[in-house]
């Protein structure tokens, strides 16, 4: 994307900003103070919440180190129905990432409602990471265009335990797939594991993307723009995954 055209994606999405800044909107430093739960040594031991820390700290620095990444943790934006005009994403250009988004959630019959607000994360940043990483979660499945069932699930979870490193990705990863049935176990083995340990070495850190920012934008320039190469099966193989 040159400049301009990126200047002219943050205008729109401002505009659907200012839409939806008339809605009572918590700031995400509101909900922190409201739902967070202090915890002792012995109960953050127990919930392996240092372990999470440690990794969440690698996922700050890399966003730090990205432009778009800062700007992200700067403004703590949320994804919810309250600062997301769901309504402007379903009329967009099909191939966009806002309208795959919006046909996402109503094929999937999901909602981005249904992210809990972090309770057990001291750290205010450390706690905005996590939540940010809940949020996008769906986000991440649109654009690696997985569904929500377990081969599509388990696929996306091996994508975020290379990125983020967090132990209930690399859990999901390595015992999620004890649950597919065994026709798609093959299908699993030999197209769709090895896409996303390539995907999720190869690609940029998706943590870094400001999707808000980019619901005009195109699909193919987005795969281009964070190196993502989608996963294309035979028709045959494509039927059969859709009976997951």
């Amino acid at each position: 994307m040159n400049k301009r055209q990126i200047l002219k994606l943050y205008h729109r999405a401002f505009v659907q900003s200012r839409k939806c800044s008339s809605q009572t909107i918590k700031s995400f430093e509101d909900d922190f103070v409201e739902h967070h739960i202090p915890i002792n040594f012995f109960q953050r031991t127990i919930l392996t919440v240092r372990l999470q820390e440690r990794q969440l700290k690698y996922m700050l620095g890399n966003m730090e180190e990205s432009e778009e990444g800062t700007r992200i943790l700067n403004e703590r934006p949320r994804i919810n129905t309250h600062t997301i005009d769901v309504d402007y994403l379903k009329k967009l250009p099909d191939e966009t990432l806002g309208k795959t988004y919006s046909n996402f959630l109503e094929k999937n019959k999901v909602t981005p409602d249904s992210r809990m607000t972090v309770q057990f994360i001291d750290d205010i940043q450390l706690a905005y990471v996590i939540q940010r990483y809940r949020e996008a979660h769906d986000l991440v499945h649109t654009v690696l265009q997985m569904p929500t069932h377990m081969l599509g699930e388990v696929t996306v979870k091996w994508v975020e335990a290379i990125q983020t490193r967090l132990p209930m990705c690399i859990g999901g990863a390595i015992f999620g797939p004890v649950r597919l049935k065994p026709k798609h176990r093959q299908l699993y083995v030999n197209h769709y594991l090895p896409w996303a340990l390539k995907t999720g070495i190869n690609a940029e850190f998706l943590m870094n993307v400001y999707f808000e920012k980019r619901w005009e934008q195109p699909l193919s320039e987005f795969y281009e723009e964070v190196n993502i190469e989608p996963l294309v099966l035979k028709e045959r193989q494509k039927k059969s995954d859709k009976k997951a």
